[in-house]
């Protein structure tokens, strides 16, 4: 009864860890072997190792074609056993879940997209956010694998969890931007920005991202737990679908901006809340 579980970097390790420190027999794959050895899983040298023969496959590597390369082109999902839980946790685009989950149902598997939200606190703590997008009995099946990870909730058919994903990370884009400034406006009329935070968060303005990212700008701390590289993949991602639907989302188009910019002037492997720094050198201030 052996499951796959294909990268584990940031995200990846401790959601493996918590999976075998629940008892399940858990064959871990990684670019770096170091990383996933230290999970406390058994080490395959290839993704296509790993799947052999495994009744599920977790994957959680950097996008969409990192797992199509992975999983199709590389040949791994073919080695599943037939009728396998292939359970994509990586932030992939509404379109590619789509076809992905064509192809693994195709060869005959039981797909289901899962993102996560929560970074790696409440991977580490197993508290994460599941968006799961898949049938009812599939994501039933996969519960005993889920439960260790965090919270699921069944969103509705294949496709349907990575695009609540993506609805998550424009809404986290755009309060990451609405708190940099709340920041910097406070500091610079004379308030205290800790003072400011501490006061927000007893009221109405009140979020995680106020009072995670918030205390992260004040401390300037932009160690990764999400880096901004990987909003930019998501917000790219969110504005095709946008278009292809006809929507106009001028919000989400401000926040893809702004985090592209922050990229290009080298922010792209801080943290998310380091779009601080973008806002305070469009307005001329220095630490």
């Amino acid at each position: 009864m052996t499951v796959a579980f294909l990268g584990t970097g940031l995200m990846g390790a401790p959601m493996c860890h918590n999976l075998v420190a629940s008892g399940a027999d858990v064959r871990a794959w990684n670019r770096s072997a170091d990383k996933a050895q230290a999970t406390g899983a058994s080490v395959a040298a290839t993704p296509v190792k790993a799947a052999d023969g495994a009744v599920a496959c977790i994957v959680m590597l950097s996008d969409g074609p990192a797992c199509r390369d992975v999983l199709f082109e590389q040949g791994t999902a073919a080695r599943l056993k037939p009728g396998a839980l292939l359970i994509v946790m990586s932030s992939i685009s509404h379109p590619e879940a789509l076809e992905f989950a064509a192809i693994a149902t195709g060869m005959g598997l039981r797909w289901i997209d899962a993102p996560v939200s929560g970074g790696t606190p409440a991977a580490e703590a197993g508290t994460l956010l599941i968006m799961a997008g898949g049938m009812a009995a599939d994501i039933k099946a996969a519960q005993p694998l889920l439960k260790p990870l965090g919270r699921v909730v069944h969103i509705g058919p294949a496709g349907t969890g990575a695009l609540t994903k993506l609805i998550n990370q424009i809404t986290v884009a755009s309060t990451i931007a609405t708190v940099a400034e709340a920041m910097i406006l406070a500091e610079a009329g004379g308030a205290d920005p800790a003072r400011v935070r501490e006061a927000l968060m007893g009221g109405f303005a009140a979020s995680r991202i106020m009072e995670l990212h918030g205390q992260r700008m004040i401390e300037r701390n932009f160690v990764p737990g999400g880096p901004a590289r990987y909003q930019v993949k998501d917000t790219t991602a969110a504005r095709q679908v946008a278009m292809g639907l006809g929507l106009e989302l001028p919000v989400l188009n401000l926040a893809h901006q702004l985090f592209t910019d922050l990229i290009a002037h080298g922010g792209g492997d801080l943290d998310h809340a380091a779009l601080l720094l973008e806002l305070r050198r469009r307005n001329g201030l220095t630490d």
